[in-house]
Formats: C-alpha cells, sequence, structure tokens
C-alpha cells in the first residue's frame, strides 16, 4: 500500500508564489500521511500565450537551482517523496526543457524526465519553446511501488506508457496542463483510463485548474475504476495505491504477456506516418 497526494494547483505567473504554495501543500501532504506528493505539468509558472521564447528561457532553471534545491530540503524535512515540474535550462538560449524531476524522502533527485512529446496539436506548438527529451526515464521505488513517469500529452501515446510497463511499471504518475476545448476533458478522463486498463496499472495524473487548464486531476486503478476525480477544485486529495491489486490483475488479463512483439518489431521501424 502507498499513500499518493495529488495536487492540483493553479500555478500563477510568480515563480516565487507557486514555490511558496508547493512547500506548503508538501507539508500539508505529510500531516495527512501521504508518502508521496505529486504536482502537475509547469508548477513553476503558468506561461501565457504572449510571453517571449527569451522571457521563458529566463524563468528556466537547472536542476540545482532554488526551486528544486528548495523542494530537496522539503522533502528531506518531511520525509516525503516528491514530483515536480520545471522549465529546466538548456544550452540554448532560445529553449527550454519540459522537465519533471523525482525527489525521494531524503532530499535526492532520483530521476529526471524531459518531456518526449511536445504538444504541437490542437492550435498549440510547444516546440517553438521547448526542446523534446530523447529519453524515458528510469523508474523509481517508494517501498514496493515501481513509478515511472510521463508528462500531459504523452498520455496520448500508449506505445510510452507501454515501454515503462514493460520497464516494470506498477504506477504511472503523469503531472498535466490539460488544455481546455471541446470534449478536452472527456479525451483527458479516455486517455487515463485507457493507459491503465491496457497495462494493468495504477495511473495518477495530477492537472493545472483554471487560467487555460481543464482540472479534473485523477487516478484510476488497473481496472479502470476510477478513484478521484478532482473537479475543478484546487487542493489536495489522498489515494491509497492497493499494489496487490496489479499483480492480480495482471495474471487474470495477462495483456503484457499476451503481446505479439515478434510481429510488432517487423513494423515498428516501417510504418509511415499518415
Amino acid at each position: 500500500m502507498i499513500r499518493i497526494a495529488i495536487a492540483q494547483v493553479r500555478s500563477s505567473t510568480e515563480k516565487s508564489e507557486n514555490l511558496k504554495a508547493a512547500l506548503f501543500l508538501t507539508q500539508e501532504a505529510r500531516t495527512k500521511g501521504a508518502q508521496v506528493i505529486a504536482f502537475p505539468e509547469f508548477l513553476m509558472a503558468f506561461t501565457p500565450a504572449s510571453q517571449t521564447v527569451e522571457e521563458l528561457a529566463a524563468l528556466a532553471e537547472s536542476g540545482d537551482g532554488l526551486f528544486i534545491t528548495s523542494l530537496r530540503d522539503a522533502a528531506q524535512t518531511a520525509g516525503i517523496s516528491i514530483l515536480t515540474t520545471i522549465y529546466e535550462s538548456s544550452a540554448r538560449p532560445d529553449r527550454v526543457y519540459d522537465t519533471a524531476v523525482w525527489i525521494d524522502d531524503e532530499g535526492g533527485v532520483a530521476a529526471v524526465y524531459r518531456k518526449l512529446h511536445l504538444y504541437d496539436a490542437f492550435g498549440f506548438k510547444e516546440s517553438d519553446k521547448f526542446l523534446a527529451g530523447d529519453d524515458i526515464a528510469p523508474l523509481v521505488t517508494n517501498g514496493n511501488a515501481r513509478i515511472g513517469m510521463m508528462i500531459c500529452y504523452d498520455l496520448r501515446f500508449p506505445e510510452m506508457a507501454r515501454m515503462l510497463a514493460l520497464a516494470g511499471a506498477n504506477v504511472m504518475l503523469a503531472p498535466s496542463g490539460w488544455v481546455q476545448g471541446d470534449l478536452k476533458v472527456e479525451h483527458w478522463q479516455t486517455m487515463i483510463k485507457a493507459r491503465a486498463l491496457e497495462n494493468g496499472c495504477y495511473v495518477i495524473a495530477p492537472n493545472q485548474v483554471g487560467n487555460i487548464y481543464t482540472g479534473h486531476s485523477m487516478a484510476v486503478n488497473p481496472l479502470g475504476r476510477v478513484l478521484t476525480d478532482m473537479g475543478e477544485r484546487e487542493g489536495l486529495e489522498i489515494v491509497e495505491l492497493d499494489l496487490a491489486l496489479v499483480d492480480e490483475t495482471r495474471q487474470k488479463l495477462p495483456l503484457l504477456k499476451n503481446r505479439r512483439g515478434d510481429v510488432y518489431a517487423r513494423y515498428a521501424a516501417t510504418t509511415k506516418e499518415s
């Protein structure tokens, strides 16, 4: 069993305000008995469409900047693991990474994941401001939980969730800033349920709320049952994950074992984009 606090927040444009809120929520999560707190994408700041590439790059930090070091100190003090997100500086002055950082309960950085799939869809073009990552992150552990990380738009690519499951993930965390739009809440709910069902694992998706985002942070179990949907309220929700259910589900519905990797491999590198 693992207790995870899902933080649904409305990030402001002020980085210092968002850090202060994150530190407060981290302490609140520990007080409520959580072992992990998971924040959404864009925790560092809301960036309006009018923000320039140069302004975003100036906002970004490295992994040893104030934002991460403050959260590392908080994790160590509270004895809680933190999944946070940052705009990470890159070698290019006109691009940043959209990065998730796993901080363990001793304040160490256990894994860093840079978003693979940039949101160039529905009229947005993240690639104008962001660089894409080039690999999945190693799984992190918390007790019996083996946790894989994705970010937002990654949820629309089942290959990524499957790779994490094949690597041994029984929990997937997907910090998100899911943008509002026609049927977008339905898309969100469907994708999270699908990723959980097809991989027989828990999917936890903390989401931004307010500004241009949908809210509805969710936790879904391996059978597709919704454990929580936070609607449009800010705050914390604690979910308890029974990890034995993952093993039971994968025994009864052995999708990972029943795969035909021998066939898929023949097409993976040759299928043309439409």
